[in-house]
């Protein structure tokens, strides 16, 4: 499923996991994607977040506030994903498609968390002034049209 993820969206998801099990979570949510979006400094979204004058320093730190208190553990397991990170997936490819991409990004990652406005990852967005269509402009500016 995940063959049509580029390199950095993978990374996210990867620094999602380990994000997750730092925090002593038994899931990967979409607050821990939200984590992977905001240390992967070189992907498309990256860029569209620099556009809309996101800090990732601060929004890295409101994150890991949200993921406070509980105990850290070390483990090396792949964890589930709660059902909203499943949807942000999901949604991801779904964004993908409806621009005309053959690949999935860091970009369609971030459309994809924002479509659920109930879960922490797009209400935090939604705090710093993102607005999904404006994300989506920028998205469609900025990104390749396709990857290889």
């Amino acid at each position: 499923m995940f063959e049509r993820f580029t390199e950095h969206a993978r990374h996210v998801l990867a620094l999602a996991n380990r994000e997750a099990q730092f925090f002593g979570h038994d899931y990967v949510g979409t607050e821990h994607i939200l984590w992977g979006l905001a240390k992967e400094v070189s992907g498309v979204a990256a860029t569209v977040l620099e556009h809309f004058k996101v800090d990732l320093k601060p929004l890295r730190q409101e994150v890991e506030t949200l993921l406070e208190g509980q105990p850290h553990r070390e483990s090396v397991e792949k964890l589930p994903q709660s059902q909203d990170a499943k949807d942000v997936v999901t949604h991801a490819i779904e964004e993908a498609r409806s621009l005309g991409h053959n690949y999935i990004g860091t970009e369609h990652l971030l459309l994809g968390m924002m479509r659920n406005g109930k879960t922490i990852s797009a209400k935090v967005l939604t705090n710093l002034g993102l607005r999904i269509d404006a994300v989506r402009a920028e998205v469609q500016r900025v990104a390749p049209p396709s990857h290889t």
